[in-house]
């Protein structure tokens, strides 16, 4: 068996550990768990690593956010791997800041990562890990607040929250999305 578990930000120093990253810090996060390493490749930074008998492609696009569906997309063809297998690791202005959340299909949320990917792919029916990173913004300032770095207080609830969103990778490579749903999500 075979995923692709595809974390989503922003390449660059400046994009480095911005809330709007939290999908490469926890591709970091699992490629770390797994022993795995990063080599640049085909439009991402690409980890395989093995798990329990599966092989987990991780990538980080480095196409940034708003064309994330390109390395998606290439990345599932050239794997051969199956939409079902596919996790899509993002950011979530609606979900209070911590929160996980795992879903089989759905919108955009105004995600622009997220349409890209839907837009490529023709289809919103693939599994995607939405980590809450609560809208705490003025009216207009919605692209400030994404990109900007996380506080010092933020970083001592991302660190736990983040180990568990790699444990709820690890749960949907071995069983399943129903199975991770029920035993995570509204923990």
């Amino acid at each position: 068996m075979k995923y692709l578990i595809a974390g989503l930000g922003n390449i660059g120093t400046e994009y480095a550990d911005t809330r709007h990253n939290i999908g490469f810090i926890i591709a970091d996060a699992l490629a770390n768990d797994l022993k795995g390493e990063f080599k640049t490749e085909r439009l991402a930074a690409v980890s395989r690593v093995k798990y329990r008998g599966r092989t987990l492609v991780i990538i980080k696009p480095s196409t940034y956010m708003n064309l994330s569906g390109k390395a998606v997309k290439y990345w599932l063809e050239k794997e051969k791997i199956a939409l079902n297998n596919l996790l899509v690791v993002l950011d979530d202005i609606a979900l209070e800041k911590g929160v996980l959340r795992m879903k089989k299909k759905g919108g955009d949320a105004g995600h622009n990562g997220l349409t890209d990917i839907i837009e490529k792919l023709g289809t919103n029916e693939f599994p995607r890990l939405r980590f809450g990173i609560g809208n705490d913004f003025a009216r207009g300032y919605q692209v400030d607040y994404v990109l900007g770095r996380w506080s010092p207080d933020e970083v001592k609830l991302l660190i736990p929250r983040v180990e568990k969103a790699v444990e709820m990778i690890k749960s949907f490579v071995t069983l399943g999305i129903d199975r991770t749903m029920n035993l995570y999500n509204n923990k």
